[in-house]
């Protein structure tokens, strides 16, 4: 093993990092710093050696093995393939080849639908009276007309009856109103409640201020309420971050019987409540019955914070986020924590999403991302079976693979060399004891290339099942 290859990768010319890492294993080979049948460092001390995130490496280990640049065996090692072909530089067009890496792990809608009437509205800004006013200072909160339009078509798309705009803050997406949240409630030691696997972007958050995540046990229907009584009695944690509907990553969906007792656990235990309803609107697009899944926000009102966005429903770069307090004291708290931080949010795109509302527009974005998803997921479960645990509502934009988190890790890297990317593992799973699995996100793609990747995982699926036959005869 080449013991002191240290790639130079950080000058960037517009590629991303794991591009220009490919782009040094080629420059290598050619140079014969990396000699034929020579083994590569491993992705954990590579990933080390260059200050970079493990996941990287993989990808561009993956990617250098799809290119005959390198080669892999289990158990062995990654190593410089024998003979090499692709060693000319990548096009630089940045446009996919019909072989290109497939990512399946970006949890995004299909956009095709959206873009048009997007631009539609945008047209339309222009010829508002209150443009100029919308360009000058924004409250911290935002504009209560927005932020009345907001709580309108959140109510209707959310089932969120008690949604009260003066309790409502427009933020830069959830993650920006999760920020806000944790900022004001985790200190460093602090526990940190959720379930087994969840939002990688939420615990992250909870270690920036040097929380700690907890896992609870959960079951089909979510949060099982004697496992957060232990929980909190056994941590002293006072905060609870939950997924509701359409859980990240396990699709799951909370029967209105247990968001009621969740909420009596909460009262009970002086439990504070951090309800992220993401998905929601989707969810609830594709027929969900109105008052049968209630947002916790409605139950336990004096205790949660409500969180959601557009990001999911219309585009994810508009980043227009809502954040529902439990009360005026807590709005007065998040506005002072917005003033500190930003001032206020962009209003520009609190406006689009107001004019998206208004033209009817983003109500027939939202049905038609959930029936391009409803669409993909049938696809999936076709090609991969009971692979596949059953979403609670068809139109999910991911897809969960429950399986044994030493399995997943094998999946994905089988799924890497066939040019899948997936996200690993580690990332949204807080305790592999109670929950373990892979995510599909099957909507960022076009529909050739969603095929073709679940190919791959398929065929990376049926690698964990022939080997053990093959032990058995």
């Amino acid at each position: 093993m080449n013991e002191t290859w240290t790639p130079a990768i950080f000058e960037n010319d517009g590629s991303t990092l794991y591009e220009r890492l490919v782009e040094a294993v080629r420059a290598g080979i050619a140079s014969g710093e990396l000699e034929p049948e020579e083994r590569m460092p491993t992705h954990r001390e590579l990933a080390s050696r260059l200050g970079i995130g493990v996941g990287t490496v993989t990808k561009a280990y993956a990617e250098a093995e799809r290119l005959g640049l390198l080669t892999s065996a289990v158990g062995r090692g990654t190593f410089v393939a024998a003979a090499t072909r692709a060693l000319q530089p990548s096009p630089s067009s940045g446009e996919a080849t019909p072989d290109s890496p497939v990512d399946l792990s970006l949890n995004l809608q299909n956009l095709a639908f959206a873009t048009p009437r997007i631009a539609e509205a945008l047209a339309r800004l222009r010829l508002r009276p209150d443009l100029t006013e919308t360009l000058g200072v924004a409250p911290h909160a935002g504009f209560p007309r927005h932020r009345q339009v907001l709580a309108d078509w959140f109510r209707e798309v959310s089932h969120f009856d008690a949604l009260d705009w003066h309790h409502l803050l427009i933020t830069t997406g959830t993650q920006h109103a999760m920020s806000l949240i944790v900022g004001l409630l985790v200190r460093p030691g602090d526990v940190v409640l959720m379930e087994p696997a969840t939002f990688s972007g939420f615990r992250a958050l909870v270690d920036s201020r040097g929380g700690r995540c907890a896992g609870v046990a959960m079951d089909g229907e979510g949060i099982l309420p004697d496992a957060l009584e232990r929980a909190i009695v056994e941590t002293g944690s006072r905060l609870l971050y939950l997924m509701p509907t359409l859980q990240n990553p396990t699709t799951r969906t909370m029967s209105h019987a247990r968001r009621e007792e969740i909420a009596r656990i909460a009262r009970a235990h002086d439990l504070m409540l951090l309800e992220d309803d993401v998905y929601g609107p989707i969810a609830f697009a594709s027929g969900a019955r109105r008052g049968a899944l209630t947002p916790i926000a409605a139950l336990a009102p004096e205790r949660t914070f409500y969180v959601s966005s557009a990001s999911k429903a219309i585009a994810m770069g508009l980043r227009v986020g809502i954040l529902h307090a439990p009360s005026a004291a807590w709005v007065e708290r998040l506005e002072q924590a917005i003033r500190v931080e930003c001032y206020a949010t962009s209003s520009l795109p609190p406006m689009l999403v107001c004019q998206l509302i208004a033209d009817g527009a983003a109500d027939e974005i939202r049905h038609a991302v959930a029936q391009e998803a409803s669409a993909r997921m049938a696809l999936a479960q076709r090609m991969l079976g009971t692979s596949i645990e059953e979403p609670s509502f068809p139109s999910s934009l991911h897809a969960w693979m429950p399986m044994p988190e030493l399995q997943a890790e094998r999946v994905l890297n089988g799924a890497l060399r066939r040019g899948v990317i997936l996200t690993p593992p580690s990332s949204f799973i807080v305790d592999g004891e109670l929950l373990s699995g892979l995510r599909l996100c099957l909507n960022a793609v076009s529909g050739p290339e969603l095929e073709r990747a679940l190919r791959g995982v398929r065929s990376a699926l049926a690698d964990e099942i022939v080997p053990s036959r093959m032990a058995i005869v």
